[in-house]
């Protein structure tokens, strides 16, 4: 087995010959270090991701560097965050972001040091990713030291999704290792022990998500408005509903009333938003269907808007909806703080799906008078 040994000339004065006299240390004209280095099996078959972990100090980094180069990115401050990627066209660079989770409109028009932690890593990983050639190697260092953990299986599992469809290569290093089920790596490496591990069966899906929905107060709006790529007005009457996963509040949903002469009893999505750490794992999609369903069991007609490109298309394919027409959507909203709404298509769908698996009871959260953040009336969810 090859080993990769890091030698470094130690510079004595009073501090080094102290460690020296209490330690008992014998060499004093340098230190060194073996890191096992076997990548061999590699070779010997196709793959897309690739992990080497490990704690501090074990030669994470020195194991990247011999798959080429880190590439340090410099985003432009002065540009917004999706015109760093110019070497791409506007609609290539919105696809680009949404796959690896960072599909927050508002996010991409600001400039890269205003984002949070989150979003930054995520900004890094698709520009490195995009700007990466078919034969190459992406390497990523450090990967999601700085990012919450829940944060962290989020982006992980947009990662490997954009790597396996567009059949990119990258090797990442971590000392985590709660991220596995979710990054479903090919193979994995730990310089302890000195091989690489191949992992041929892989889940074709996340592990599962568990959901809680409660009923909120209009307030609760305030932790999500400067994400809706729309407006941050929402109608005092809308009924909120608050998405948590491990306490953290993660998607806002509004809904209101659609007086009409013709039909009774309708309702329509008013308000759509998951906080932009926590895109890319579908959980916008499902819980919005989730309550749909809701509305619909309760004997109510829910129609839904969109002129989102990615969701419109979704639901076009998706048999639950019923197409019902396009309108502008300056036809809608009026002004919005003294500007005209641009004259877009926006797409209106009934919802049309089965309702059997919802129950009685869980009609309960719709009916609820919400009057603190968090209530009682909820409802709890398992996305697979």
């Amino acid at each position: 087995m090859k080993q990769i040994k890091l030698t470094n000339k130690i510079i004595n004065d009073k501090f080094t010959q102290y460690v020296f006299d209490t330690f008992d240390i014998q060499n004093t004209e340098e230190t060194s270090v073996s890191i096992a280095m076997n990548f061999g099996l590699c070779k010997t078959f196709d793959w897309n991701i690739g992990v080497i972990y490990g704690g501090s100090g074990t030669g994470k980094t020195t194991l990247l560097k011999q798959f080429g180069e880190i590439e340090t990115i410099k985003f432009d401050f002065e540009k917004a965050l999706i015109s760093n990627f110019d070497w791409l066209e506007p609609q290539e660079a919105t696809s680009l972001l949404s796959a690896i989770g960072l599909s927050s409109v508002p996010t991409w028009l600001r400039p890269f040091h205003t984002l949070s932690n989150g979003e930054q890593y995520r900004a890094e990983l698709a520009f490195k990713i995009g700007k990466a050639k078919e034969s190459e190697v992406v390497l990523i260092d450090e990967y999601t030291s700085v990012v919450d953990r829940d944060v962290a299986k989020s982006m992980s599992f947009a990662l490997q999704k954009h790597v396996r469809k567009y059949n990119k290569k990258i090797v990442l290093a971590s000392c985590h290792f709660d991220i596995m089920e979710w990054l479903l790596p090919d193979w994995t490496y730990s310089p302890l022990k000195g091989r690489v591990e191949r992992h041929e069966c892989r889940r074709q899906s996340r592990p599962t998500i568990e959901l809680s929905i409660f009923r909120c107060r209009y307030e609760t709006w305030n932790i999500f408005k400067q994400h809706h790529y729309i407006s941050e007005d929402l109608n005092k009457a809308a009924k909120c509903f608050c998405v948590t996963w491990n306490d953290k509040p993660v998607g806002f949903y509004a809904f209101l009333p659609m007086p009409s002469g013709t039909v009774q009893n309708a309702y329509r999505g008013s308000r759509s938003v998951v906080l932009p750490d926590f895109q890319g794992l579908g959980i916008g999609f499902a819980v919005a269907k989730y309550l749909h369903k809701l509305y619909t069991k309760d004997n109510k007609k829910l129609y839904v808007k969109s002129v989102n490109p990615a969701l419109v298309q979704k639901r076009l394919n998706d048999k639950d909806y019923k197409f019902n027409g396009i309108t502008k959507s300056s036809e809608e909203g009026g002004k919005l703080k003294g500007r005209k709404l641009r004259d877009s298509p926006a797409y209106s769908f009934l919802f049309i799906g089965d309702t059997s698996e919802i129950k009685d009871e869980e009609l309960n959260i719709l009916k609820f008078n919400a009057d603190a953040w968090k209530n009682v009336a909820q409802n709890q969810i398992s996305l697979f």
